[in-house]
């Protein structure tokens, strides 16, 4: 089970103690999880039932970040070749491309932004069938400054004057240097995000609007920018730009997920403020995606698929009876390999082993902070669906109103929880994973009404219009189309 639902720790523990305790978690001498089959919890040797595949050789898409990691075990860990699948993962430049490469069909399937699929069913920047049965992970993503906007920022802030400031950083001390900034040069603030239906778009819009920092709105689903009335322009980078964006001065801050932030802090370029683990714990974060058309086609191969990733994402959270990960560290230095994430393995270990390094002098203990199975989190939840819709139409991407039953109708085309749970069904009559792992069969696909933001605002996805004019900052919606 997850643990509570608070901000990160406070703590007084160091860079070396904490690296010390996840290189400890890691050994992994209790269990040897590292054969297929083996996870704990399953029967040894355990024998999948081979489907009548419709498509054998594929090729899945993935961007270099952490979050891509259930793909990468299902292949490294067997899992895909147990299916009798031959998966080749490539690495691409960007998300459009991604995007876009799925749709034409030369990737069959992508590691994806949770916001891809939605945007792209409902025609925000794209126009094609896209579906999810499976998530990728939880959290994941941090906003980082500038060390000459941070500086700027303690100025403003006396609390932020410490070498373990406060957590969660909100961005009111922030909110100043926009102001001057704007008057001075006469254009609102740049900062970065990774792609307009990103969830760091709205992670970043989210925690600047909760301020009062207008981050722009946009004028429909064409429009790539969304400036208008904006005191922060937020420009797209890719993910492993971003660091080398913002040292050369391009932007003054970004959101983007690991190891791009850490890699800030190994530089000494930049100061990591806060992480979506705050601005909406345990959010979702990527999906899994193919496209419709693929998904018909290929039924009995997108269960295999679904199949091997569910044992991934249950063989990246296993943990000892301590609770310490047993995998992470393998982890990580599997995903260091130049074929996939690509960065120093040290770097990816501290947000794997549940680690985040904010500055030097503040450490702390998030081991939440990627989360890939545990709490339902593979699950392709309806409500989580329906929040990234709220944003869409919160910031004018969704250029025109919409009553509450749309919402519910568009999650359900786009989020396929049967198709998940026929997967689960199948690998729990193979004996490798245990009915418990899932929600109940009853279970709608509404996660609980939460307040766990920065904010303290609370997300109901049975009420879709109530949440978007619950904002000071965004679109409002006629109170009726609530009923409708």
């Amino acid at each position: 089970m997850l643990l509570p639902l608070s901000g990160c720790s406070e703590s007084d523990v160091s860079i070396d103690d904490l690296r010390s305790a996840a290189l400890e978690a890691g050994s992994g001498d209790a269990i040897d999880s590292t054969e297929p089959g083996n996870e704990p919890g399953n029967e040894p040797g355990a024998v999948a039932e081979i489907l009548d595949l419709e498509k054998t050789d594929l090729v899945f898409g993935f961007i270099k970040l952490t979050d891509c990691a259930p793909i990468v075990i299902a292949k490294e860990k067997g899992y895909f070749d147990d299916e009798g699948l031959n998966v080749q993962v490539e690495a691409q430049s960007n998300w459009r491309d991604l995007l876009n490469r799925v749709i034409t069909g030369e990737l069959d399937g992508a590691h994806m932004l949770a916001g891809q699929p939605i945007g792209a069913s409902v025609g925000v920047g794209a126009d094609a069938p896209i579906i999810t049965a499976y998530s990728l992970d939880y959290n994941g993503n941090g906003i980082t400054v500038s060390n000459e906007i941070w500086v700027e920022m303690q100025k403003n802030d006396v609390k932020l004057q410490s070498p373990t400031p406060e957590h969660p950083i909100p961005a009111t001390s922030l909110k100043p240097i926009v102001k001057a900034y704007k008057n001075k040069e006469g254009k609102p603030f740049p900062m970065g995000m990774v792609f307009p239906v990103s969830t760091h778009n709205y992670e970043i819009r989210y925690w600047l609007a909760s301020s009062g920092i207008h981050p722009g709105m946009y004028s429909g689903e064409d429009d790539a920018k969304g400036v208008n009335d904006a005191e922060v322009e937020l420009s797209v980078t890719p993910p492993p730009q971003m660091p080398k964006t913002l040292e050369g001065g391009t932007i003054f801050g970004y959101c983007v997920g690991e190891p791009w932030n850490q890699v800030a802090v190994a530089t000494k370029i930049g100061v990591p403020v806060t992480t979506n683990y705050d601005i909406w714990n345990n959010n979702p974060e990527k999906v899994f995606g193919v496209s419709k058309d693929w998904a018909e086609k290929n039924p009995n191969t997108h269960l295999a698929v679904v199949k091997a990733l569910i044992r991934a994402g249950k063989w990246l959270d296993a943990k000892d009876a301590d609770g310490k990960f047993l995998n992470r560290i393998e982890a990580a230095k599997i995903l260091s390999d130049s074929r996939y994430v690509g960065a120093d393995e040290a770097v990816i270990a501290n947000s794997m082993t549940g680690t985040f390094v904010f500055q030097e002098t503040d450490v702390r203990s998030m081991p939440e902070f990627n989360v890939f199975f545990d709490g339902y989190a593979s699950y392709p939840h309806y409500s989580d669906c329906i929040w990234f819709l709220t944003q869409m139409r919160r910031w004018g991407q969704i250029s025109e109103s919409k009553p509450a039953s749309w919402y519910a109708a568009k999650a359900k085309e786009i989020y396929r929880p049967e198709i998940y749970r026929k997967a689960a069904e199948l690998l729990i009559s193979e004996g490798k994973v245990a009915a418990t792992d899932f929600p109940a069969p009853d279970y709608d696909g509404y996660r609980e009404p939460t307040t766990a933001f920065i904010d303290g605002n609370q997300y109901d996805a049975a009420d879709p219009i109530g949440y978007i004019n619950s904002f000071e900052i965004g679109n409002k919606e006629p109170t009726e189309l609530a009923k409708q």
